[in-house]
């Protein structure tokens, strides 16, 4: 899935016309969500669970805020 999210980057940049940053702050939240999954379905230990998520609502607050 995560490499779906880098070829979406790519198409966005490339062909939507979307600057590096704008896309990347649009998708790394995600990311990082996807991550956090990852990590609770494959019982990892609770930090790297938890780290993804807190790490994704900054990313996403400095999103809306550029938006």
């Amino acid at each position: 899935m995560l490499a779906v999210l880098a070829l979406e980057f790519g198409w966005l940049v490339w062909r939507g016309g979307w600057g590096v940053a704008d896309a990347a702050f649009r998708l790394l939240p995600g990311a990082l969500m996807l991550l956090a999954t990852r990590g609770a379905l494959t019982g990892a230990a609770w930090p790297w669970v938890a780290l993804p998520l807190l790490a994704s609502f900054p990313v996403h607050l400095l999103d809306l805020r550029r938006r």
